[in-house]
């Protein structure tokens, strides 16, 4: 297994407010319009899995595996080239903010690694960037 993690990412909104917001799904309605239909096509999602498609890997699913209160959600892929687990760990910092780190532990093969170990770590960074701009309210 290959392990991928993002670098730590500084949230203004409360680590309880973060977690019921990345516990749930359904929150990605919210943002919605700022998927990227060029790079994600067929978004859907319920209040425990997502699916996209990206090209040229085709169709990922994830689907929530574990929900750890306020602290880490993990997600394991069902539907991917590669199997994979994802997971989301939010920790509180003051009582007005939190810290997030978004890991990815992936099952690649010897001769594929050289070509997806640096679109997955830039992947990871991108998921974690764009989960640090949600609005947790």
């Amino acid at each position: 297994m290959s392990k991928f993690e993002s670098s730590i990412k500084q949230i203004n909104y409360p680590v309880e407010a973060v977690y019921r917001n990345i516990s749930d799904l359904t929150n990605l309605e919210r943002v919605r319009d700022r998927v990227p239909e060029d790079k994600l096509k067929d978004f859907q999602f319920d209040s425990d899995s997502v699916q996209v498609s990206v090209d040229p890997v085709g169709v990922i699913k994830l689907r929530i595996i574990e929900r750890e209160e306020n602290k880490c959600v993990k997600f394991e892929a069902e539907q991917s080239p590669l199997p994979f687990n994802l997971w989301i760990q939010v920790l509180p910092v003051t009582a007005e903010t939190s810290k997030m780190k978004v890991t990815v532990k992936a099952d690649i093969p010897f001769m594929l690694k050289g070509m997806v170990a640096g679109p997955l770590q830039d992947g990871v960074e991108k998921i974690a960037d764009a989960l640090s701009q949600i609005p947790f309210v």
